[in-house]
């Protein structure tokens, strides 16, 4: 198909996203809604207080918020170099070479797909409680996810900034009730007093620290999303930069000052026997306590909106990576169609309803329970391959920029990257070895060995794929990772690239 309409009539489609549409607040809404604010507050925190018997979960998200702000440093750095809304997958083939790109992006619409059809599963059971008691009635989870589903469905075709718009009020939201109900734990402290004492790191390094760095990492996914939207960015290297650093101390400093304040409400000597007793409920029941049934219930509601909310972010980075693969040709060209109307990755975002909803369906008729079953096997499952590659996008920026120094700086183009790197590793091995704490299953658990298996034979049939193209479609294969150079490539030069005198690796 033609990537311009011929003259005379309008293309429904075109072969690049809507520039100029995204501003720093528009995309730090989109990477703050990826990573479910009140959900991780609600749920991982106690989680990890929980599972692990640890205290020094505040802690956990202040270092892991140093490691990834490292990554990021050579991350927004080399994004002043690669505009792609396929984001790792283009960072990695231009890193590691364009067969292990292909393979990153198999990787990356695997554990994105994960975490996007995970939240249908929380919806409806987090939504279900709430309708019985404000009505009397509880439908059906997948009757709720369904009717959540098609509302992402539609904001999926509509125009980026409406989604950001949309995403402001309910993120806004989301991190106001945080915040009170943080205000409300630390002015009523247990025994009267305001302990520091889950910020020690005699609290954190103990057995079963792998576990809380890792679920610490797993809250922090979506931060990275700020580059898939880069080219439908205003000034897109002032927008990344600005919006990633922004997102990952709003982050950190969060869920920090959110972890603290339970532990100070509860006593640090209890805050663990509190989490295994009351789970999830653990932040509500502080404030019924010290606000009232009211604020109780606007939380309850805004954790539902914060799990929507996610379900838009992930929607719109999931459909942008398949638009980016189709655009290329990695992926069928109908996937790299774009509404001229509205800008966005129109057949991407349409599949991306179409995976939902045929999973909401799988589960429903299975009567699979959608909470564990759906949303914390997915969820987890997707952020472990999205950590994975975080870290190998790390190796790649280091790998870049040895080719190719641009004259960046030294801290920024190599120091920060290697040292981000190293951190990221051990983060990496210490997360597959407590996998099963990760997922709630015991040792031995098929899920404990099937998931990472599941990301390697990705990784391996993507790359496998990507050499095939190089032997059989050399065309599509020079534009492998070029974003939206790669239309104008192919449309003007065929098979001869040529990319504004810039070195593309092979």
């Amino acid at each position: 198909m033609p990537l311009s309409a011929p003259p005379g009539r309008t293309s429904p489609v075109t072969a690049t996203l809507a520039a100029d549409r995204l501003g720093v607040p528009a995309v730090v809404f989109f990477v703050m809604s990826a990573a479910t604010p009140l959900t991780v507050v609600a749920g991982v925190i106690t989680t990890g207080y929980a599972t692990t018997g640890l205290t020094g979960i505040p802690l956990a998200f202040l270092i892991v918020g140093l490691v990834l702000g490292l990554f990021s440093i050579g991350y927004v750095t080399m994004a002043r170099h690669l505009a792609n809304a396929g984001a790792f997958y283009s960072y990695i083939a231009q890193g590691l070479g364009r067969p292990i790109g292909v393979g990153a992006a198999w990787v990356a619409l695997l554990a994105y797909n994960a975490l996007q059809v995970g939240l249908y599963g929380a919806i409806g059971a987090a939504t279900q409680p709430l309708l019985d008691q404000w009505f009397g009635i509880t439908p059906p989870w997948w009757t709720i996810a369904l009717a959540v589903w098609a509302i992402t469905a539609a904001l999926g075709v509509r125009r980026i900034d409406l989604n950001g718009r949309v995403l402001a009020v309910l993120l806004l939201a989301e991190v106001a009730i945080i915040m009170i109900y943080n205000i409300g734990s630390l002015v009523h402290p247990a025994g009267g007093q305001l302990s520091v004492e889950t910020l020690s790191l005699g609290n954190l390094f103990a057995p079963g620290v792998g576990a809380i760095l890792a679920l610490a990492v797993l809250g922090f996914i979506g931060f990275e999303a700020a580059v898939v939207f880069s080219e439908e960015s205003r000034d897109p290297h002032r927008t990344v930069r600005t919006a990633t650093y922004l997102s990952v101390a709003g982050i950190a400093v969060l869920y920090a000052l959110s972890a603290w304040a339970m532990s100070v409400a509860t006593g640090p000597d209890r805050i663990v026997e509190v989490a295994r007793a009351e789970g999830t409920e653990v932040i509500f029941h502080q404030a019924a306590t010290h606000l009232g049934p009211t604020l109780v219930d606007i939380g309850h509601a805004l954790f539902v909106t914060s799990i929507a909310a996610a379900m838009i972010s992930f929607h719109n980075t999931t459909a942008r990576y398949m638009f980016a693969l189709g655009r290329e040709r990695v992926l069928p060209a109908a996937f790299g169609r774009v509404s001229r109307r509205s800008g966005a990755p129109r057949t991407a975002s349409l599949w991306q309803s179409a995976i939902g909803v045929t999973v909401i369906a799988i589960y429903a008729i299975a009567g699979w329970d959608p909470l564990i079953h759906l949303f914390f096997w997915a969820g987890t499952s997707g952020g472990l391959g999205v950590l994975l590659l975080i870290t190998a996008t790390s190796i790649a920026v280091v790998a870049f920029f040895v080719r190719h120094p641009y004259d960046e700086p030294v801290c920024l183009r190599l120091i920060a990257p290697t040292a981000a790197t190293l951190t990221l590793t051990v983060v990496v091995v210490l997360a597959i070895g407590n996998l099963p704490t990760l997922l709630g299953v015991p040792d031995g658990h098929i899920l404990a060995w099937a998931v990472p298996t599941g990301y390697l034979t990705a990784a391996a049939l993507g790359t496998a794929w990507g050499l095939i193209l190089q032997h059989t479609r050399p065309d599509v294969y020079a534009t492998i990772g070029l974003g939206a150079r790669a239309a104008t490539a192919s449309t003007t030069t065929g098979r001869h690239l040529a990319i504004s005198g810039q070195e593309v690796t092979r």
